[in-house]
């Protein structure tokens, strides 16, 4: 009883404490200096980086900068604010006329920076100085000024990990979202892309930008993304994943439902084509959305590389992604209920080698699965020297000592190596890990009902898919519904010169992106009229 009377007083004094904070924010500036300052520092009170510097300016009028220390640059701040203010602001004296607003004739008169912004409540105050503003506040005056001075510290703009490309853009997004918009920017040359700034979460306060192409991307997705992204009440969001799980259609689905990417190159090239991008502070990975499952197929590099040998590339990865999802459990229905698929030569060898072996086939597997998903969880979450070497030194040993131990047979440790190395191949981690988890269900259908079961799984997978929207649009789309015009490109990687509809569902608000004769001309010279060098560097003909 005491104690849970002691958690009473401290649950009532953390709400009496909530309460104060929300009445504080809500009320307007006050004309006394002192009374606002007295009113932020009850709303910073005990954090070590609140910083307020109190002088007095334009005729011995008080007036006080208030930042948070390590959101802004102090140097900038000296030189552009704090100096003008305290050295070069005097002449302005005989600008402020009575009744004038001083801090109207500082903002124009005294302060170097570019970006300053009036406010007259305690809440817009606080929510500057969060996201790095530092506050100009002068007695007399019932309005505040916000001075961006901001100066986060985030690392240079590299190659992203998870998407690496052998030939195109070597740019990766950041934490930084300023610096994000930006690489946007720098490819999306156009006043059309629009970039709307909100803000979720109300403890992080989050900056959250959804980009898209005005007269390209339809209306009603932009208001959709708008509108789901306002609805979010949560108290804080910390990366991009926040947003994605409060947003998507079905949330008990394991597909992804959002193309989640860090390069700048394929946000842009989304965007070109319809879609919405929703970029979050604090997270190097953007959302675009709509998304299809022939969308988490494609990756950026197929686009660089000749049309015949992304098409290629394609395929393979197709080939690969059902390698993944059902080549153990195609080994344990064939060896356990459907012996007589196998040409005798090849029983005989899987007889020789399961000779032995304690386990039935989908132990084997499921043992040799669970080592290799905890040896790759292993190698991501060490340090990467010792992670690499763990995973491939891991793998081996575990393999050949299971095999010399007779614990599993060697075509055991073939096929579980050949479905890891497949599972690598997909160019989405998050469509990659949902193809792993769902391999595993599959197997124990297929030691259940063989390949009766196999059959029921993919049917169900299907179904799902089929059922499946990411924003209104078919996740199976363009196969189901069928649009004849899009398979090209879903399936293929068609050439850029015929790449001239945008997708119906997503870009119909612009459909053509290019005239239908987009090459070059090839000149005047025709195949058998080349000029040719005579040896002396002159043309002949």
């Amino acid at each position: 009883m005491e104690r849970t009377g002691v958690h009473r007083d401290q649950a009532e004094g953390l709400e009496a404490l909530r309460a104060a904070a929300e009445i504080l924010e809500e009320l307007p500036l006050s004309e006394s200096l002192d009374l606002n300052l007295g009113t932020l520092d009850r709303l910073f009170h005990g954090s070590s980086d609140w910083v307020c510097r109190s002088f007095r300016i334009a005729g011995g009028r008080k007036a006080a900068i208030a930042y948070l220390d390590g959101l802004l640059d102090s140097a900038r701040l000296d030189d552009s604010v704090l100096r003008p203010l305290l050295y070069e602001a005097f002449p302005i004296r005989t600008h402020v006329a009575g009744g004038e607003e001083v801090g109207r004739i500082l903002e124009q008169h005294a302060v170097a920076l570019s970006h300053v912004k009036k406010v007259t409540t305690v809440s817009e105050l606080a929510d500057g100085i969060l996201h790095g503003d530092a506050a100009l506040l002068v007695d007399g005056e019932s309005s505040g000024t916000l001075l961006n001075a901001r100066a986060f510290e985030h690392r240079s703009v590299d190659e992203p990990e998870s998407e690496s490309v052998i030939r195109g853009p070597h740019e990766g997004f950041v934490e930084s979202l300023n610096t994000n918009t930006a690489l946007l920017r720098r490819r999306i040359r156009t006043p059309q892309l629009k970039l709307d700034r909100s803000r979720v979460g109300h403890l992080s306060r989050t900056d959250v930008v959804i980009a898209y192409v005005r007269g390209v991307a339809p209306e009603t997705l932009v208001r959709e993304v708008q509108r789901r992204v306002s609805g979010i009440r949560i108290d804080g969001v910390i990366d991009s994943a926040y947003i994605e799980e409060l947003i998507e259609d079905y949330p008990y689905s394991p597909f992804p439902q959002a193309l989640v990417t860090e390069r700048p190159d394929a946000v842009a090239g989304n965007l070109l084509e319809g879609r919405v991008a929703i970029l979050v502070d604090g997270s190097p990975f953007a959302l675009v959305v709509p998304t299809t499952l022939f969308g988490l197929m494609q990756a950026s590099e197929d686009y660089y590389e000749r049309f015949y040998v992304g098409t290629a590339l394609r395929a393979l990865r197709y080939l690969f992604a059902f390698l993944a999802l059902l080549l153990p459990s195609l080994y344990v229905a064939i060896t356990t209920f459907h012996q007589e698929m196998i040409p005798t030569a090849l029983l005989l060898t899987l007889a020789a080698t399961r000779e032995g072996i304690p386990f039935p086939s989908i132990v084997e597997v499921l043992m040799m699965e669970v080592s290799f998903e905890a040896l790759r969880e292993a190698g991501i979450r060490l340090p990467k020297p010792i992670g690499q070497a763990v995973t491939i030194v891991g793998a081996l040993v575990i393999g050949q000592a299971s095999v010399q131990a007779g614990i599993v047979s060697a075509p055991v440790v073939i096929i579980v190596a050949l479905t890891g190395i497949a599972s690598f191949t997909f160019p989405r981690f998050n469509l990659g890990i949902t193809i792993r988890l769902i391999r595993f269900p599959m197997i124990f259908l297929a030691a259940t009902l063989g390949l009766y079961g196999i059959i029921l799984g993919l049917l169900g997978i299907l179904v799902h898919l089929c059922r499946l929207r990411s924003f209104g649009i078919p996740y199976l789309s363009p196969v189901t519904p069928l649009t004849t015009g899009d398979l090209a490109d879903a399936a293929l990687r068609v050439p850029i010169w015929l790449r001239g509809l945008r997708p119906r569902l997503v870009g119909h608000a612009n459909p053509r992106r290019q005239p239908e004769r987009a090459r070059a001309p090839r000149g005047p010279y025709e195949d058998d009229q080349v000029p040719r060098d005579d040896g002396a560097g002159r043309a002949e003909g």
